[in-house]
């Protein structure tokens, strides 16, 4: 048997103590379909990108592009995404909007992330 195949029962037996602990704890489904929208969000490699370099530093649109060789059209598409997703936020300074993470669920949620990608 591979690695990945999924075993599955001999027997169809329902467990109804599991099943009623399950249903009790199940989030209602326009919280888990929200929940897969966030993860969407995090389907993209730019928009990691993005976020690895707001975990250093509070920087602008410019400073974005050039950090990751890209145009500033494709950094703005990217942070409006990220924004309406309150992945990041924004702030203005002069003549320069700054962004930066919305709060530290963010770095969390990507930490954990690379702590699954990189185990062995």
């Amino acid at each position: 048997m591979a690695e990945y195949d999924i075993e599955c029962c001999e027997t169809t037996e329902i467990h109804q103590e599991r099943l009623n602990l399950v249903r009790e704890k199940l989030p209602e489904e326009e919280k888990l379909y929200d929940l897969a929208e966030l993860f969407k969000v995090f389907g993209d490699s730019t928009r990691i990108r993005i976020l690895f370099v707001l975990f250093e530093a509070e920087v602008c649109v410019c400073d974005l592009a050039e950090a990751l060789n890209m145009t500033q059209s494709a950094i703005s598409h990217q942070l409006k995404i990220l924004k309406q997703s309150k992945l990041v936020k924004s702030r203005r300074e002069g003549k320069s909007i700054f962004y930066s993470l919305a709060d530290g669920h963010v770095r969390t949620m990507i930490d954990q992330g690379m702590e699954h990608v990189e185990e062995e």
